[in-house]
């Protein structure tokens, strides 16, 4: 197929859509795809040094509070003058910002096939930024943008049940995968763990990655570690990651370390030289994270919804809070920490856990899921019915 991915995301950008979306974009280009990507242009961009590869890169503007992150804004008729150049089978689009809402006209004009994928919870977003009274209009036009798609893929079962209530039609669950060769227990490094006053392994550590932002709610991360060194005093704390709150964090927490942001190797290093993965976050569709932990052989503490629902088994393979329940979190934190000793069990079987979920698989449905609508938008074509073209 011939594939234009449109995203407002994407690496060297770091947070859980960019990298979904490279690894994608990667997978279906080893199946012998054509990849056309669209997303905002950066300083530090590169040009594609693969044949199947071509990227298309538009005029974006910062987004507030999210630095180095930037919605794109293609000029009228912009993308709907590459799409009649490139001819791509399907549309897919990452995300729902301007970029995605200009490519979602321009393929609907050309009746070229649009399919989509609900990564984030915005409408959520809204009361973390001092603007839930927003709440109502973005999940209205949430549904809007993805009932103009052949199919919207979400990464869990129950999000698609949420989302089903809310109105949104044509889901379908594609998951995640876990990338073990980059994220193991052999990345561990002493040098590292010295760098955070752990110099030999009797100083267990624990970590959070993730943005520094409001919805991912670190202070409870934060609160849950202080409460653990009840049971383990010289326990350490690493947040790896940047945000917007990331300095107010550092001056209300002078004894974490925060490493900043991390990428590849580097990252893989920071979470397997770690010994318990603490996150707190109540926002995410999936969270990537939490399968990158248990991929690195980490003791992993989440809520039990998304990807913690999807992957843990409470006290066998990592360890589950009843969802929002913060007190009850906090508490099982403290019990982690009191049973430090008893911990490699559970940390083997993550590892375990996440090398039954490979990439591989997951970009195979994808593929499959995309040929689905070329096919059926083709059946569409066949038989003389054209889409309704939009006013929005």
């Amino acid at each position: 197929m011939k594939i234009a991915l449109i995203t407002e995301t994407f690496p060297p950008e770091v947070n859980g859509v960019a990298m979904t979306n490279q690894r994608l974009v990667r997978g279906l280009i080893e199946r012998g795809h054509k990849l056309f990507l669209v997303k905002p242009r950066r300083s530090d961009s590169r040009a594609s040094d693969h044949e199947n590869l071509e990227i298309c890169e538009v005029f974006g503007v910062p987004i507030p509070n999210y630095a180095g992150l930037k919605f794109g804004l293609p000029g009228p008729g912009t993308l709907r003058d590459y799409f009649q150049t490139v001819c791509p089978d399907v549309v897919h689009v990452a995300t729902e910002g301007p970029l995605g809402f200009s490519a979602l006209k321009a393929a609907r004009r050309l009746q070229i096939p649009v399919t989509s994928t609900f990564h984030t919870n915005f409408q959520d977003y809204c009361a973390d930024y001092g603007a839930a009274f927003l709440k109502k209009r973005v999940l209205d036009y949430l549904r809007w943008f993805h009932n103009q798609c052949e199919l919207t893929t979400v990464p869990d079962p129950d999000l698609l049940k949420q989302l089903e209530t809310a109105g949104i039609n044509n889901l379908k669950v594609l998951g995640r995968g876990a990338d073990t060769r980059l994220f193991s227990p052999t990345k561990r490094s002493a040098k590292l763990r010295a760098t955070w006053g752990a110099p030999d392994y009797a100083t267990p550590v624990a970590v959070y990655v993730g943005r520094a932002a409001a919805e991912k709610d670190i202070p409870l991360a934060l609160e849950a570690w202080l409460g653990a060194r009840k049971a383990i005093p010289n326990l350490k704390m690493v947040v790896v990651g940047d945000g917007p709150v990331r300095k107010k964090l550092e001056k209300e927490w002078p004894e974490v370390y925060f490493a900043g942001m991390r990428y590849d190797e580097d990252l893989a290093a920071h979470y397997a030289s770690a010994d318990i993965f603490i996150f707190g976050s109540t926002s995410e569709t999936f969270g990537n994270v939490v399968i990158e932990a248990m991929s690195s052989g980490l003791a992993v503490l989440t809520y039990d919804y998304a990807a913690g629902r999807q992957f843990i088994r409470d006290g066998v393979n990592g360890f589950l809070a009843p969802y929002g329940d913060r007190e009850a979190f906090c508490r099982v934190a403290t019990h982690i920490a009191g049973n430090f000793p008893s911990l490699q069990k559970i940390r083997l079987a993550a590892r375990a856990t996440a090398e039954t979920y490979p990439w591989s698989g997951t970009i195979d449905r994808f593929s499959s899921m995309l040929q689905s609508a070329v096919n059926k938008g083709a059946q569409i074509g066949e038989i003389g019915i054209v889409p309704a073209a939009t006013n929005t």
